[in-house]
């Protein structure tokens, strides 16, 4: 076959599958719309939100690194838990707990005094009040900004990196004029980063034994960007203000050593974090449906008697308690007399004969004997016998006269010759799982339209 013969083959398959697909796809959306409704609850619960992150400090004090940058510094790690606090949801209560390190370091060639470090654990919890703009921001939104501003509880234990080993052999550092770090014998050497000596106790600015915990001042800012319904990641930067000038062991209320401005310690924190709604209200619904554009009334669906039979399809609205009934909600009657089995004294009555209310059979000759006679009957006979005439009337009312279609019949689960409600859903769910029967919605229309006409 030659190759633009072949490309005119695909080419005509290709145009006369497309139409196929598409209505294929408009089908499966017809029949979706069908089962179901997307819905939006209208008073959702809303449950303790989680997050949890990682980011870097970076610290403010007289001993700080030359290089501060928001996107590096020493790694922290945060936990969060928060929760709406007004009623139109603007408003949240953060506690967080935030873990990690932080370290500062001053070179000076000048004055070698001024060759400090150190590193301290840094851990905080606390609370803020966040507040994230919603009521400026366009619903649906992907990206919300947030600020916040609380308080926390800051402890720290700060140490330097002051000695080294060599051989087994605690030796000091010595910072030379020159900005070398040397040995006792003059050799050069680099540090090792092993932060091994308590600041607080070296008391080098007779400081004395300061408190390592206090309180700060914490304010955030950021971006909320919503990666799901139940998954948000925000992008923010701590700025903490606490109220010690103690973390890097310089201060001014040094009385020794090197005094430090009066300006308290500051550390910054930038984050990443994800933050999960596990167990709150979900926002839409999908509700289920039995059939489309179809609006019901709901009254049709109560049961006075309780017979499992909805008073829209009962025959025998008031049947008693306990008494078993068919698919038309009337009591079983075996010998077809008008008596139900469960008031009936003589279950195997012969066809068309006149029973009492006992649903005994009357006898004849005595119903003979009396019409000749031109005897007079009695009010209350009179009255049973209508009532007889009345249950057997109420009972043929649920054995339809119209023959259940062929293809139908099937659907006739207890062989009554009537297609109660409870076989007219189990078609419709029959349908749904593409019953050979009944293949498109018209079909359900036809089956439903006779269940009415019975």
């Amino acid at each position: 076959m030659k190759f633009s013969t072949l490309l005119k083959w695909i080419s005509v398959l290709l145009f006369t599958s497309f139409p196929l697909i598409l209505v294929a796809q408009e089908d499966e959306a017809y029949y979706e719309s069908l089962l179901k409704e997307e819905v939006e609850v209208l008073n959702p619960v809303y449950k303790p939100v989680i997050g949890i992150g990682t980011g870097y400090m970076n610290f403010f004090g007289e001993v700080r690194n030359k290089k501060v940058n928001p996107l590096s510094g020493s790694p922290a790690y945060k936990i969060n838990v928060s929760t709406f606090i007004d009623s139109k949801r603007y408003l949240r209560a953060n506690f967080f707990l935030l873990l990690g390190k932080m370290n500062g370091e001053t070179r000076s060639a000048v004055d070698s005094f001024k060759n400090l470090n150190f590193e301290t654990g840094i851990t905080t919890f606390g609370i803020n009040l966040h507040y994230d703009f919603k009521p400026f921001i366009k619903k649906g939104a992907l990206v919300t900004p947030f600020i916040s501003v609380g308080i926390e509880n800051v402890q720290f234990n700060s140490k330097t990196d002051m000695f080294y080993e060599l051989n087994g052999e605690k030796l000091q550092y010595r910072y030379m004029p020159d900005g070398t770090i040397r040995n006792k014998l003059g050799d050069i050497v680099t540090r090792d980063h092993n932060y091994e000596t308590d600041l607080r106790d070296l008391n080098l600015n007779g400081l004395g034994s300061y408190n390592q915990s206090t309180l700060a001042i914490p304010i955030d800012a950021g971006l909320d960007f919503a990666v799901s319904d139940r998954v948000n990641m925000r992008l923010g930067y701590s700025f903490n203000y606490t109220f010690t000038d103690n973390i890097d062991n310089i201060s001014s209320k040094a009385t020794t050593g090197i005094k430090g401005n009066s300006m308290k310690d500051m550390f910054g924190f930038s984050y990443l974090t994800f933050h999960f709604d596990l167990f709150s209200s979900p926002k839409t619904i999908t509700m289920q449906k039995l059939f489309a554009d179809v609006e019901f009334d709901y009254s049709f669906y109560g049961d006075n008697d309780n017979d499992l039979i909805f008073d829209g399809w009962d025959q025998c609205p008031n049947t008693p308690p306990g008494v078993e009934v068919d698919s038309t909600g009337c009591p079983f009657d075996d010998d077809m007399d008008g008596v139900g089995n469960y008031m009936d004294k003589d279950l195997k009555t012969k066809p068309n004969a006149i029973v009492d209310n006992d649903g005994v059979e009357i006898d004849s000759d005595k119903l003979a004997e009396q019409l000749t006679n031109q005897q007079a009957i009695s009010r209350s006979e009179v009255e049973s016998f209508l009532m007889m005439q009345r249950a057997r009337s109420r009972y043929n009312m649920g054995k339809s006269d119209i023959p259940i279609p062929q293809r139908y019949k099937r659907f006739d689960k207890d062989k009554d010759d009537y297609i109660s409600f409870d076989e007219l859903l189990d078609a419709i769910d029959e349908f749904f799982d593409e019953s050979p029967d009944l293949k498109t919605p018209q079909d359900i229309y036809e089956l439903n339209d006779f269940f009415f006409a019975q």
